[in-house]
């Protein structure tokens, strides 16, 4: 397995990994065991989740791992020329054979704090891996929860479109984008290359230059024949132009009419317009209308119309109004219309219009869902917790930056009716939670937050994945997405709402608070005053 982009390989970090990886290699310690747990301290967006993504694409660049000639000739010319020359020769023998990883699935709801990934192995490689994995694992899980809030917003009924590649941050953070909204829950993208490499639905229609592009009716150069119900043939034009006269829609911008006629000569099933190029009520939907009736008679199915500016919710349910007038008055089955909407959506605009009330089935989402535009980076870090079995901690004023040390597992813990009520951080040898059975939960830090869970079952998020090796088949990118949509499904209401969401509880065993709070008290400098 390779990691998506060729970009991804040893040197796409940052330079202080390499001048570590130096000091490590002059002292002699390079090879000493380390454990290094990734995680971040806050869910993004204000929310209360976040859904861990990238791991794919981290096995792919573990499994790759290895420094070409090319490369250390030009760290050596470069960036470290008075290095000793062995340094060189011993970057290129490095590999990540002894390395194990152990990680949350992928597509996994996650909470703050809990690792993601547990790195173990030699002391430098696992160094030299730090700023990749983070560069593979932060902006995918960002985009990812921020699919899923979308999709929250939205409704589970809605159908949900990524359209921002060509907003996205370079055309990797659109391969990415597209890549990651998808398992965050949308259902297609615009993006044909992202379509090819992960097998994602491509979707799209036409946009505001190509109904611009016509003037009129000489502009169709041929009658555009079309063959419908009993391989019949048709002049679509002239379809239109009768289902124009019976409807009354006289005064709409004809150049527009032909672009539509154009368009549905080229795309008899499935046809969707875009309407808003000229007046969407009094030109874009009639002319639509106009297309659509003769369509259907000829025994083809309309797909419907996009919205991409406007008051979308007054649009949408006007339009819907004339679906239905229309209908009515030719006989016409337009239950199958679709109402789709394009205009700088983001999850504020989402929530407005469940408020106010709509008609639109569709979302075509951009800017601020491949941007992140409420937050631009989830923070993950990675930090080491264990040396040579010894374990290390990060204290700081800010208690939110005290790191957990030594090895960890995490395991979720459900109630009767399996409701996560907690995820505990539990100390690599101490005996695991069991279900039925009761558990002291304690917040890492503060004494006094402290719960008795009996679960009525237990899971285990944290499992082997690479031992030298990738150990088990990774599922495809539409099982994981098929997840995320069960976990958001489930999720509690007071959990996914977008303003003040309750805390998820994060907890660690007795065992290891006592274990963080006596390595604590023995780290840290005790202040002399006199």
């Amino acid at each position: 397995m390779k990691p998506s982009s060729n970009y991804v390989n040893p040197l796409l970090t940052d330079l202080y990994q390499i001048t570590m990886a130096y000091a490590y290699f002059k002292s002699g310690s390079q090879d000493k065991e380390a454990v290094f747990d990734l995680f971040f301290r806050k869910n993004p967006f204000n929310g209360a989740f976040t859904i861990f993504a990238g791991l794919e694409e981290c096995l792919g660049y573990i499994e790759n791992f290895k420094f070409t000639d090319e490369q250390t000739r030009f760290l050596k010319s470069k960036l470290i020329p008075n290095c000793d020359p062995e340094f060189f020769e011993w970057l290129k023998t490095l590999n990540t054979r002894k390395l194990k990883v152990h990680a949350v699935s992928e597509g996994t709801v996650v909470f703050p704090r809990e690792p993601l990934l547990r790195v173990e192995g030699p002391l430098a490689v696992c160094q030299l891996l730090e700023t990749t994995l983070l560069t593979c694992i932060n902006y995918a899980s960002l985009v990812c929860t921020n699919a899923a809030r979308f999709r929250i917003a939205a409704g589970f009924d809605k159908v949900l479109l990524e359209f921002g590649l060509r907003r996205a941050q370079g055309p990797d953070g659109g391969i990415s984008a597209s890549r990651y909204t998808y398992m965050g829950s949308v259902d297609g993208t615009s993006n044909v290359l992202a379509g090819m490499l992960f097998d994602i639905p491509v979707k799209g229609t036409h946009a505001h230059a190509f109904v611009q592009s016509f003037k009129g009716f000489g502009d169709l150069k041929d009658r555009l024949i079309l063959k419908g119900e009993d391989n019949k043939e048709l002049s679509l034009l002239d379809e239109v132009l009768k289902a124009r006269k019976e409807l009354g829609f006289i005064n709409t911008n004809e150049g527009e009419l032909a672009a539509f006629i154009a368009y549905a000569s080229a795309f008899p099933e499935g046809f969707l317009a875009l309407v808003d190029t000229y007046d969407t009520l009094n030109s874009g939907v009639p002319n639509f209308l106009c297309v659509a009736v003769a369509l259907a008679r000829a025994g083809f199915k309309p797909a419907g119309i996009r919205l991409d500016s406007g008051d979308l919710s007054y649009l949408s349910r006007e339009s819907r109004k004339m679906f239905s007038q229309v209908a009515q008055e030719t006989g016409v089955d337009f239950s199958g219309l679709k109402i789709a909407a394009s205009n700088d959506i983001n999850e504020e605009v989402l929530l407005s219009l469940d408020k106010q009330g709509h008609e639109i089935d569709i979302f075509g989402i951009g800017t601020n869902l491949v941007t992140c535009q409420a937050q631009p980076a989830l923070g993950c870090v990675y930090k080491l917790v264990e040396i040579e079995g010894s374990p290390r901690i990060k204290l700081s004023q800010q208690v939110e930056k005290v790191t957990i040390p030594g090895a960890k597992d995490v395991y979720r813990l459900f109630s009767r009716d399996d409701t996560a009520l907690a995820d505990i951080m539990v100390k690599i040898g101490e005996e695991a939670p069991k279900p039925g059975e009761k558990i002291l939960c304690r917040h890492p830090f503060d004494e006094i937050k402290r719960v008795i869970i009996t679960p009525t079952r237990v899971q285990k998020l944290t499992n082997l994945v690479w031992d030298g090796r990738i150990l088990h088949p990774l599922p495809e990118l539409s099982a994981i997405r098929k997840s995320v949509l069960d976990q958001l499904a489930k999720i509690r209401d007071d959990y996914a709402r977008p303003v003040n969401p309750a805390s998820y509880k994060v907890s660690v065993t007795d065992t290891l608070y006592k274990f963080i709070h006596e390595l604590w008290e023995n780290e840290a400098p005790v202040a002399e005053i006199s």
